[in-house]
């Protein structure tokens, strides 16, 4: 079960479409419900917790299993034909891998009356065996909109303690929208082996240099259901720094510059 759920994670890939071709699709999703459906099985899924931001540019999905914290996350651009929009995923990670190999997925969209259904007929999976895959979505989140809309890579992370600087590897997206975000991120542990981690919620600004996040749900236990503090300094429109002060003093700083297309 859980080799299945770790493809259906790298494999559950959200839409994102634009008013030019008369689907309108930017904004955040929260996914209700999962098939995978071929000839021999015909299975529903309600338990993987996964959420999809789309901007007028760029998809970014992220998803985690409760039950074991299997996470994966992706990140990519997409363009849309009448009822078929194809996304162009350029970064997926799930569990232990990573795949930064550009990745094309063609979905049949069916507007709701509350957010979408997507299909992607013929998958392929282990095997060779091809299944239908079909997800359907709410809509949530705000019309509010913010300096900080849209896809970011992290370019430097390090963490201050006292007189010490201890740098990281960066290796994190992160988005912004719609009074949503999600981060998703890899690395790598001391024996070379690929963890996954993830995160979504809600935010709200306060004021220009303040940040506050929700953080509805998460690879890592301890920071699910928590508010989260952000300082934030912006470097124009194109790069902004992230600061989180913890309990003990120490200071968790991310640099972050904005992914164009």
């Amino acid at each position: 079960m859980k080799q299945f759920l770790a493809f259906f994670l790298i494999t559950a890939i959200g839409c994102n479409t634009a008013s030019k071709n008369g689907l309108e699709m930017p904004g955040a999703y929260n996914m209700l419900s999962v098939s995978v459906k071929n000839e021999k099985t015909d299975t529903s899924f309600s338990n993987i917790l996964q959420h999809k931001i789309f901007t007028s540019d760029f998809i970014m999905y992220a998803n985690v299993n409760p039950k074991d914290s299997v996470s994966s996350f992706g990140v990519g651009t997409y363009d849309v034909s009448n009822d078929t929009l194809t996304e162009h995923i350029f970064l997926s990670a799930a569990d232990t891998t990573k795949n930064e190999q550009k990745r094309n997925f063609n979905l049949i969209i069916e507007k709701l009356p509350k957010g979408f259904k997507q299909v992607i007929p013929d998958m392929e999976w282990s095997g060779g065996q091809k299944m239908t895959l079909t997800e359907t979505y709410d809509r949530v989140g705000t019309d509010v909109t913010s300096p900080l809309d849209g896809l970011w890579k992290l370019v430097t992370r390090y963490n201050v303690k006292g007189t010490d600087t201890i740098m990281g590897d960066p290796s994190q997206y992160k988005m912004y929208y719609a009074g949503e975000f999600i981060f998703g991120h890899t690395w790598v542990d001391s024996v070379n082996k690929t963890h996954t981690g993830i995160g979504y919620g809600t935010f709200k600004m306060d004021g220009a240099n303040k940040v506050k996040e929700n953080i509805l749900a998460s690879t890592y236990y301890e920071i699910r259901g928590k508010l989260v503090d952000l300082d934030i300094e912006m470097n124009g429109t194109d790069s902004y720094k992230q600061t989180i002060t913890q309990a003990d003093g120490t200071k968790n700083v991310e640099i972050y510059e904005r992914v164009k297309k």
